[in-house]
């Protein structure tokens, strides 16, 4: 399915009906009071989070989202009915804007949590509410309040516990394919994942941890120099990382592209800078990947030791063979837990 994370489209909440302006018409009752019902409510358009979706595909095409409007007032103390809510199921994760100003009205972070996008009108008051005593037979209704309408945009961020960060064929699809029963496409070229991924590590079959204990992972499309300002959608994909509570930072050996592990760290790290600050102060692992290889496992020692003059520690894994893969989960997981976390 194709991944979609952001879309825009006009909601209209339902008008109020008419308040009813109407008098009693009864045998026996020849001077009847006023009798003229209330209109209904119009009804609200909702957003409601659903675990079940992971995109905003469907609504990728939506023009216009409307609710129903409340009914009429009628005689007889008829009150009408309010309208039917418009209810749209979205991903954990998205985000409500403003589509014209840009402003947040609001977020979507749980399931069957629901954020009201456009409320409906109030509806009129019923002639009977208008009379007194010097006006026993008020001809006088209300209408019906207008429902809200505008346009919006919906952003998705997806959350997850760890967020992968690193340069294209870095190895992260390989490590979460690894880790949890998550199966991204993986081949040996740049930009293999082209949409976030998530996946669930059971937490028990690596480590010490009570039965059912998970932490989900999300695998960031590959980043290049300038993401912090659209260079390879960099800036759609580093939102994804926006709320994740631990970076995990791979690096590794591409000497066919003639980088080094150490400058690539510290291009993502001020790219990370530049698209916001506080997301290069959130706490991270760093980690060599690929140690399968003869010549990732030779230069390790060199690379520790230049990490460690820029205060970091560098470990060391293979997704491939499972080497080291096991401390690097149980140390994901304390960096997890920690209660002063962001």
């Amino acid at each position: 399915m194709r991944f979609v994370d952001e879309c825009s489209f006009q909601v209209g909440a339902g008008d109020g009906g008419n308040g009813c302006a109407a008098f009693r018409r009864e045998s026996y009752v020849p001077l009847g009071g006023p009798s003229g019902g209330d209109g209904g409510r119009g009804g609200d358009v909702v957003f409601e989070g659903d675990e079940g979706r992971t995109s905003l595909l469907d609504l990728k095409h939506m023009r216009k989202l409307v609710a129903e409007r409340g009914e009429h007032g009628k005689g007889h103390d008829m009150y009408g009915r309010s309208g039917e809510d418009e209810v749209v199921r979205v991903p954990i994760g998205t985000i409500v804007k403003c589509d014209e100003s840009g402003d947040v009205i609001g977020e979507v972070l749980a399931h069957g949590e629901r954020l009201i996008a456009a409320r409906g009108g109030r509806g009129g008051r019923g002639n009977k509410h208008f009379s007194t005593p010097v006006d026993r037979a008020p001809k006088k209704a209300e209408p019906g309040q207008p429902g809200e309408k505008r346009a919006v945009k919906l952003e998705l961020r997806v959350m997850a516990d760890v967020g992968l960060l690193g340069f294209p064929n870095v190895g992260k699809s390989t490590f979460i394919g690894a880790v949890s029963r998550a199966r991204p496409k993986v081949a040996d070229y740049p930009f293999t994942t082209l949409a976030p991924q998530l996946g669930v590590v059971k937490l028990d079959e690596w480590v010490g941890a009570d039965p059912g204990e998970t932490m989900v992972v999300a695998d960031i499309p590959g980043l290049i120099p300038g993401a912090s300002e659209g260079a390879g959608l960099g800036a759609r994909f580093l939102r994804h990382v926006d709320r994740t509570r631990v970076l995990l930072h791979l690096v590794t050996l591409d000497p066919g592209e003639g980088r080094q592990p150490i400058s690539d760290y510290e291009t993502l790290r001020a790219e990370l800078e530049r698209f916001d600050p506080e997301l290069a102060h959130r706490r991270e692992i760093v980690a060599l990947s690929k140690a399968d290889l003869t010549e990732v496992r030779e230069e390790y020692e060199a690379l520790k030791e230049q990490f460690e003059d820029r205060g970091v520690e560098l470990h060391l894994f293979s997704a491939a063979t499972r080497a080291g893969l096991k401390e690097l989960v149980g140390l994901l997981r304390t960096e997890v837990q920690k209660p002063d976390l962001a």
